[in-house]
This record gives C-alpha cells, sequence and structure tokens, in this order.
C-alpha cells in the first residue's frame, strides 16, 4: 500500500532507518512476534478443537510497538488499516499516490471494506472486484479480454451501477468486456447479449438469442426477454 511510503517518510522513521516495508506485517521487522503479524493466535484445549484469539501481545494490531510508534497526522499504521475505504478516501484526500487505488475501490462498490481486511473475510464477488480494481489502475492499451463471472453479486443497485461505468470505461478504451450476469440491470447496459437456454439444466446449453438487448428483448422464445424488457423500459 502506498500509505507505507507516507509512514517512511516522516521524520520519526527517517530517524530509526525505517523502510517502507516495516510498516507491513508481512514483514519480520514491522510485525508482532507473537502472532508474526496475523494479529490473533491459537489456543489448543483439550478434548475440544483449538481457537483463535486477539494476540495478548499486539492486541490484534499486527505490528510491534516500535514500528506503531511512527504516526501520520496522529494515525499509526494499524489505525489506518483499520479505516474503511471510505474513511480513507476522507484521510489520504490530498495524497494522490494513495487516492488513485483508493477511489478505484469505492467506485465500484467496495468503500464499505476495511482496508487491512484479510482475504479470507471476502465474499467471491468481494474478492473479484478486489482483482478488477487492480486492472482498473493499470494502464490499458486496449487490447485486452475481460471476462467477469457475475461481479455484481451482493452489490446495493447505486454501486451496480457505478461499476458499470467502471466497465464501460474499458470498454470505451478499446477492451472487451464479457460478463456472466444475472441483473437484468447489467444486461440492459450491454452492448450484445447471449441469451443461453432454452430452461435450466438438460433444457439447456443452447444459444437462443445473440443480440443487441432492444432485439433479445422482443425474442419469443427467451426465458429471459421478459424481464429484458423491463428492465430496458426502467432505463
Amino acid at each position: 500500500m502506498c500509505a507505507s511510503k507516507l509512514f517512511a517518510d516522516t521524520p520519526a522513521a527517517r530517524k530509526r532507518r525505517y523502510g517502507a516495508g516495516r510498516f507491513s506485517f508481512n514483514v519480520a521487522q514491522g510485525r508482532c512476534p507473537t502472532c508474526e503479524g496475523e494479529g490473533f493466535v491459537s489456543v489448543e484445549l483439550l478434548f475440544l478443537p483449538s481457537v483463535y484469539t486477539s494476540c495478548s501481545t499486539c492486541h490484534g494490531s499486527r505490528y510491534n510497538p516500535q514500528t506503531l510508534e511512527i504516526t501520520w497526522r496522529d494515525k499509526n499504521i494499524a489505525d489506518v488499516l483499520a479505516m474503511s475505504v471510505e474513511a480513507a478516501c476522507e484521510f489520504f484526500a490530498d495524497e494522490p499516490s494513495v487516492m488513485r487505488a483508493l477511489a478505484v475501490l469505492r467506485d465500484i462498490g467496495l468503500g464499505y471494506l476495511r482496508l487491512g481486511q484479510s482475504a479470507t473475510e471476502l465474499s467471491g464477488g468481494e474478492a473479484k472486484r478486489i482483482k478488477l480494481a487492480t486492472e482498473l489502475q493499470r494502464t490499458h492499451h486496449g487490447d485486452t479480454l475481460y471476462i467477469l463471472d457475475e461481479p455484481t453479486t451482493g452489490l446495493h443497485p447505486a454501486d451496480v451501477d457505478r461499476l458499470m461505468l467502471q466497465l464501460q470505461g474499458l470498454a470505451d478504451a478499446g477492451n472487451t468486456v464479457v460478463v456472466v450476469e444475472h441483473d437484468m440491470r447489467v444486461a440492459a447496459q450491454s452492448d450484445w447479449i447471449v441469451d443461453i437456454g432454452p430452461g435450466a439444466g438438460e433444457e439447456g446449453g443452447r444459444i437462443v438469442v445473440a443480440e443487441t438487448p432492444d432485439v433479445a428483448a422482443a425474442h419469443e422464445r427467451s426465458a429471459t426477454s421478459p424481464y429484458l424488457r423491463a428492465a430496458l423500459t426502467l432505463r
């Protein structure tokens, strides 16, 4: 995270010769030696499965005391990682190097996630959108194929619209975006629809219609067409 460079550039960190890597809980110099940066420890119980509890040394912060002594705008690195993306956008509003990544996460509907949230705590849809956020930060040459499997899973309708703006931006840059999706609001905003059916399971597996949304919505054999028509009407 670029924020680690901000901490490394503080006078206190420079005096101690702390590099940016010091502010990663994956590095031995900065992490808590007891839990090794996990923030929790395993407690073995007799005749019962082991349980996990907050580390008694770092109290879940993941860092050793020396690292936590370094602050930037009165916050240490653990305080920053405890922030949501939305809160971090306000905190780092005048730091372009950090905002570049944060703004993308916010714009694809992940503003509620904590910066230090473990990957094991993410849903499938959240993990996909984080991968998408990584792609959105890269320089694009208009020659990339993106295939997304239901990226709107778990999103509020308002966040779906924000995600679609990002996907449309990829398409406008000359890239190809293929989305497997059941949200008709997404389908209605697509350039082309391939409807697979005509039913589910053994009843499916054939291309019923491959057309623009308005033509697909009028197809008589498509089970999707009534819902697509409704979504197009709402638009």
